[in-house]
């Protein structure tokens, strides 16, 4: 028992022994622990704005039929330049039984007018002639006929739209080829041979068939937070960081700011567009990602001190940095410093210290220490 005892009381000096030893050995290392220095360069610091968006087109538009049919040939292909009034697609007419045979009837119906007008101004002639007939009624006649002629003709040009999918006499022409509206690159096309097109109407959007802009003028369209808006004016310069092509960087000026913003995901966002400067052997398409540093100040060849190392009290009055003590042993002291521009991870150094000078970076602290 005694000897068991014994075993007991030595266990627990060497645990107490080992516990005072880590302790001390722990307190020792923390005081001896050196610091590092940083010294102070000069640098640049840019406040910017932050636009997230794309490059696009200034113009753009959509092509759509204003006939129904079934696309027999497309001329273009995603890519081709085109010029005004270039063929892109041929309609070929799909008409209904219906569609036909109210074309026909309608046709029938205005030709049996016309023959009725045509026989009652006729007849007014002649009794005009014996001074039976008003020369007011006359012209009555006169205009009912020229009117019936024109539903005539209106009606076998329909029916022959239907049919053959174009008109051509009487001193106007009419085609199922859809031209291109204006000059530019095909950048989308929504059909092929085979598919079917709705016209485009008062009633109905139509169908999309081909998408096409002028790829010599693109801006970027983009967004950027409340936050920063409120700090942006047009003209600012702005340089792109293009997704799809690192390590070029394309300049231009902000030329658009949204009046309202828009809220997506929780955050209030501004539309903004950028007015791309010429880049000489850059070649930008469009849909590329890009986001937008837009420069709200810049300063350059200046005391810069990583904001990390700033001691700020008095909210934020005064500024300090901690340089190293006259002496080996001599203790870190405090320096007031004036700043200047932060870009959040540097801040200028107006006054309070020169180029060259060191400041000192504390350890971080063990937070389970």
């Amino acid at each position: 028992m005694k000897r068991i005892l014994k075993i007991f009381l030595v266990l627990v000096l060497v645990a107490g022994l080992g516990g005072a030893g880590y302790a001390w050995f722990k307190n020792r290392g923390s005081n001896d622990e050196e610091f590092k220095l940083v010294a102070i360069e000069r640098g640049t610091i840019v406040e910017k704005a932050v636009g997230i968006g794309q490059i696009e087109p200034r113009f753009e538009f959509k092509v759509k039929s204003k006939i129904s049919g079934i696309v027999k040939r497309c001329a273009v292909e995603v890519g081709d330049s085109v010029q005004a009034g270039d063929a892109l697609f041929e309609i070929v007419p799909d008409p209904t039984p219906s569609e036909l045979v109210e074309a026909q009837r309608r046709l029938d119906a205005s030709r049996s007018a016309h023959t009725r007008a045509e026989a009652a101004w006729k007849r007014a002639e002649e009794l005009a002639a014996q001074g039976i007939t008003p020369a007011d009624e006359l012209d009555i006649k006169r205009e009912a006929f020229e009117q019936a002629k024109i539903e005539l003709d209106s009606a076998q040009d329909n029916l022959e739209l239907i049919r053959k999918g174009r008109i051509a006499g009487r001193g106007r022409s009419m085609e199922s080829v859809i031209r291109a509206p204006a000059a530019g690159i095909v950048l989308a096309r929504a059909v092929d041979p085979g598919d079917p097109v709705v016209p485009l109407t008062s009633f109905q959007e139509g169908t999309e068939l081909a998408t096409i802009a002028d790829m010599r003028d693109l801006i970027f369209r983009g967004t950027v937070d409340e936050i920063d808006v409120g700090k942006l004016e047009h003209g600012v310069t702005a340089r792109l960081k293009v997704g799809a092509l690192p390590g070029v960087e394309v300049t231009g000026r902000l030329s658009r700011i949204a009046p309202q913003a828009k809220e997506e995901e929780g955050a209030r966002l501004f539309d903004v567009e950028i007015e791309l400067d010429p880049a000489d052997g850059v070649v930008l398409r469009a849909g590329y990602s890009a986001n937008a540093d837009l420069i709200i100040r810049e300063k350059q060849d200046i005391l810069l001190v990583p904001e990390r190392l700033v001691l700020f009290e008095d909210d934020g009055a005064k500024t300090f940095v901690e340089i190293p003590g006259e002496g080996p042993e001599a203790e870190p002291k405090k320096v007031e410093i004036q700043t200047g521009l932060s870009d959040g991870l540097n801040i200028e150094v107006v006054s309070g210290l020169d180029e060259g000078a060191e400041v000192i970076q504390r350890p971080p602290r063990d937070v389970f220490g």
